[in-house]
């Protein structure tokens, strides 16, 4: 079994399991009751998004410089014991079960899911 890492609305692949957002807000104008029948996701994980501050961090990024500021935040947030829980619990499930985390980015290089995706790994999940 393993963990994907996906783009949130967009359509589900064979065995893609659970679909987990990891975003600070739901999608704007999707009835809840449609947030999985519509690709956005299965259950709404907040904890494991940005901060406002990182987030715009992130917005503002034009240089890798930049983005590498972000990503030094994001992980500096993550590092919180309640996160790095969240993490070894998603990294344990990944060994006995597909599940897939997400966000609404285009280009998963400029978004938090590309760091997400780094400190699942590290926390020793299994990459799909």
């Amino acid at each position: 079994m393993a963990f994907r890492v996906v783009r949130l609305g967009s359509p589900r692949v064979k065995n893609e399991g659970l679909r987990i957002g990891t975003v600070r807000r739901p999608p704007r104008g999707v009835p809840k009751a449609l947030f999985a029948e519509d690709n956005w996701f299965d259950i709404w994980f907040p904890e494991l998004a940005p901060s406002d501050e990182a987030f715009e961090i992130a917005r503002t990024a034009k240089t890798p410089v930049d983005w590498a500021r972000f990503a030094k935040r994001y992980r500096a947030e993550m590092s919180a014991p309640d996160k790095q829980r969240l993490l070894k619990l998603l990294a344990r499930f990944s060994a006995q079960t597909m599940f897939s985390v997400g966000c609404y980015c285009e280009d998963e290089s400029r978004c938090h899911r590309s760091v997400l995706r780094a400190l699942l790994e590290e926390a020793g999940a299994y990459p799909a």
